[in-house]
């Protein structure tokens, strides 16, 4: 008797596991009311944004010097 064909997929579905990021926000979502959570997230959003333009700055200070100095390959 020759053996059943394997399946591509599974017979029974797989449950899939929450990222971290996912649980977090879902005890986020348990201890804290809307305006709590809606302020953290813009307080990370601004940090972020602070990074972003802390990079900017750092680079376009870089950009400047080697402008000044004269060395083209700097830039």
């Amino acid at each position: 008797m020759p053996a059943a064909p394997l399946r591509a997929t599974p017979a029974f579905p797989i449950p899939s596991i929450p990222s971290v990021t996912g649980a977090l926000r879902a005890v986020e979502a348990v201890l804290m009311r809307n305006g709590q959570r809606t302020a953290r997230r813009n307080a990370w959003t601004s940090v972020l944004e602070d990074r972003r333009r802390a990079k900017d700055r750092y680079e376009a200070q870089y950009v400047l010097e080697a402008a000044a100095t004269q060395h083209p390959h700097a830039t």
